[in-house]
């Protein structure tokens, strides 16, 4: 089944509301989303404990439905929001221990369990209703708000799956999170030009003499690359920031985040090597480059 047509079995209006689902139902259900969908970093790798993973996997489903709610092709703006809402509300009855959708009642079990606050979730729902209604960021500041909600409280409830709970890791894990944002952002230029949005904030456009339509152009050129290179070492210095945290968690997670962080940095060397032009090339991780990734975390 392809996963537009898991998209819309997901409509919350259209689910049945009186059956019970169970929470291994729920996390079977879970599975299949994850394996329908492809994502640049690993979800719930195999170095993931299989007791964690499918919380892990409950944790991205409810995400991904959501993130494809606002962003998949074939609704319209008022849909968007009103799925949005819906699924909301679904987030109410999980935490008030009535789920009625096979996500949710594996969320309710993992937000029991591990204790997760309901925010994170909330704060995930206000960046994806961003995506729908935001087209443009005015400064840089504007762009880390934004994934203070989309990016960051995915890496805080991964450490809570892990009973990982010291505000000093989890500010490192904003680091490392908020880089990853910022690098799909710097790879996904051209893609995300294509539905109108720019990410990168206007008034750095501006000071390095570059416009939006240069950007529609495709117009790759000292100005485009100076923008670009500032934009990799600033994002670059983040992951850096956050490094610290690898060595702070156990292997129970360690080889995860190696992975990830690994992975991230691949991309913006990449980005460097192509000369910073994202507009005619998305930069993207080959087998080999996946391979060395995975043997470098394996070594540090």
């Amino acid at each position: 089944m392809s996963f537009t047509n898991l998209l819309k079995m997901n409509n919350p209006k259209l689910h049945t509301r009186d059956k019970y689902w169970s929470a291994e139902e729920g996390f079977r259900y879970c599975e299949t989303i994850a394996r329908s969908h492809y994502e640049n970093f690993p979800v719930a790798s195999r170095f993931v404990s299989k007791e964690i993973r499918k919380y892990v996997l409950a944790i991205y489903s409810f995400a991904r439905i959501a993130d494809d709610y606002a962003d998949e092709p074939g609704f319209t703006l008022a849909e968007r929001m009103d799925n949005l809402n819906q699924w909301e509300q679904e987030l109410d009855e999980c935490y008030s221990g009535n789920p009625t959708h096979r996500v949710f009642a594996a969320l309710a079990e993992t937000v029991e369990r591990f204790q997760i606050p309901r925010e994170l979730f909330q704060n995930l729902l206000t960046a994806f209703r961003a995506d729908v209604t935001v087209k443009r960021y005015e400064t840089y500041e504007d762009v880390l708000a934004y994934c203070r909600n989309s990016a960051n409280p995915i890496g805080r409830l991964l450490l809570l799956l892990f009973n990982y709970r010291s505000e000093t890791m989890m500010q490192l894990s904003d680091s490392i999170c908020t880089a990853l944002q910022l690098t799909n952002f710097l790879q996904d230029i051209s893609v995300d030009l294509q539905k109108d949005r720019i990410y990168l904030p206007l008034e750095e456009l501006k000071e390095f003499e570059y416009s939006e339509q240069d950007l529609f152009n495709q117009t790759v050129d000292d100005r485009f690359r100076n923008l670009m290179a500032f934009q990799v070492r600033r994002t670059a210095d983040l992951f850096v920031e956050g490094k610290p945290l690898l060595p702070m968690v156990g292997k129970d997670l360690s080889m995860e985040l190696k992975l990830t962080w690994n992975g991230g940095m691949k991309i913006l060397q990449k980005i460097h090597r192509q000369k910073y032009d994202v507009l005619t090339k998305r930069p993207a991780l080959s087998a080999l480059d996946k391979l060395g990734i995975l043997f470098h975390s394996f070594l540090s």
